[in-house]
């Protein structure tokens, strides 16, 4: 007579390891399939200021994409001297006129740079120096502003009116009427559907890339709510940077989660500011967005009670102790270098080693958005004028 084998011990169960190309795929297609349908073809500006490997690298690797895709790309080099220069090798007014001049090319719908170049204050200038009309990395101050205030729909004409302060060209269309298109056809999910005169917000990639990567692993319940899905998760993310850290721990802060985020200044706690009404019975005028305190947990206990830990720390010797994370845990790296130790998936329950190609899908995805808002306006300037 045969016995029943007793079930397995759960904290033996084998990791599973998610790639970025799964989380990538979907939406290449999607991208694929709106790119084979436009005549011309969307247009891709890098602008590279350095001749540091990983700019050069990731350059090529973003040309590779954007054929595979049906995206027109061009490289912009802007004082690159030698191979092996040191970075920086530009003066800032030769990158900002790039900038500018791709700014008031009408042939280019989108523009990324590839930092760093300056030092975080000279680049943080850049980033605002590009159009928001243009921006595919959504690092322009009005996008930033919807991502912190947690604003996902955002009439296209006040992206045109931000656009002007930089950039006055016939493109970055007046205020007046406009025709924002609805369509899903740049991957929009069924409960995300745009309302009437208002486009999606722009999103910084990598932070985006994240976020699809926590909603493929089911981290985002998808029972809940649009907007609330990451409710009753506790997430630790190491990084703190202005570029991917902050706006990631804002972005799953808004979608209900408990974020701490960690850098060498310390531990500061994201969490949704709660809708409260004044004394006439009306709600504040802004979103429902994030709140900012000064945590006096350490990285130890941040990691022990966290169900998700995010790293992103640009060295090679610094490693997330596994020792410290939490029994099924779901452990996601976005740096080069990897910030978890060698047996992670003696303790995770999902393990993602990077999300290179996820991230570069979702800026071409961006891409495809900014030139759908400026075909609108522009559709809208041309019926004004008549």
């Amino acid at each position: 007579m045969s016995t029943a084998k007793p079930n397995p011990d759960p904290t033996n169960i084998a990791c599973v390891t998610v790639l970025g190309e799964h989380i990538a795929k979907p939406f290449r297609t999607q991208i694929q399939e709106a790119t084979a349908q436009l005549n011309p073809k969307p247009k891709l500006v890098g602008i590279l200021a350095n001749s540091g490997a990983p700019s050069r690298a990731y350059a090529n690797w973003t040309a590779k994409a954007c054929e595979a895709v049906g995206i027109d790309y061009e490289l912009r080099e802007v004082g690159i001297v030698a191979d092996g220069a040191s970075e920086g090798t530009a003066e800032q007014g030769e990158v900002e006129e790039a900038i500018l001049a791709a700014n008031e090319d009408d042939n280019v719908n989108g523009i990324m740079v590839y930092y760093p170049i300056f030092g975080p204050r000279q680049d943080g200038y850049l980033q605002q120096a590009v159009s928001p009309l243009k921006d595919v990395e959504g690092l322009n101050f009005a996008w930033l502003f919807s991502l912190y205030h947690n604003i996902r729909f955002i009439d296209p004409r006040k992206i045109a009116m931000a656009a002007q302060v930089l950039t006055p060209s016939p493109l970055q269309i007046s205020t007046a009427t406009a025709t924002p298109s609805t369509s899903t056809s740049t991957g929009a999910l069924p409960d995300q559907q745009t309302p009437d005169g208002l486009v999606k917000a722009i999103l910084p990639c990598t932070p985006l890339a994240i976020v699809k990567t926590l909603e493929h692993c089911q981290v985002y319940n998808p029972l809940r709510p649009y907007g609330s899905r990451a409710f009753g998760r506790t997430i630790t993310v190491v990084n703190r940077s202005e570029v991917v850290g902050r706006p990631l721990a804002a972005l799953l802060a808004n979608d209900g989660a408990r974020v701490f985020s960690v850098d060498l200044d310390g531990v500061q706690e994201f969490t949704r500011k709660k809708v409260v009404e004044g004394e006439d019975g009306k709600k504040s005028n802004f979103h429902p967005y994030h709140v900012i305190k000064k945590c006096d947990m350490s990285l130890e206990q941040c990691l022990a009670a966290s169900d998700v830990v995010i790293g992103g720390v640009p060295s090679k010797s610094y490693k997330i102790p596994t020792a410290q994370l939490k029994e099924g845990v779901v452990a996601i790296n976005f740096s080069e270098s990897k910030n978890f130790e060698d047996d992670i998936k003696e303790k995770a329950s999902i393990y993602c080693p990077g999300i290179g190609k996820a991230t570069i899908v979702l800026l071409q995805r961006n891409l495809l958005r900014l030139r759908e808002y400026q075909a609108s306006l522009r559709k809208g300037l041309e019926q004004q004028q008549q």
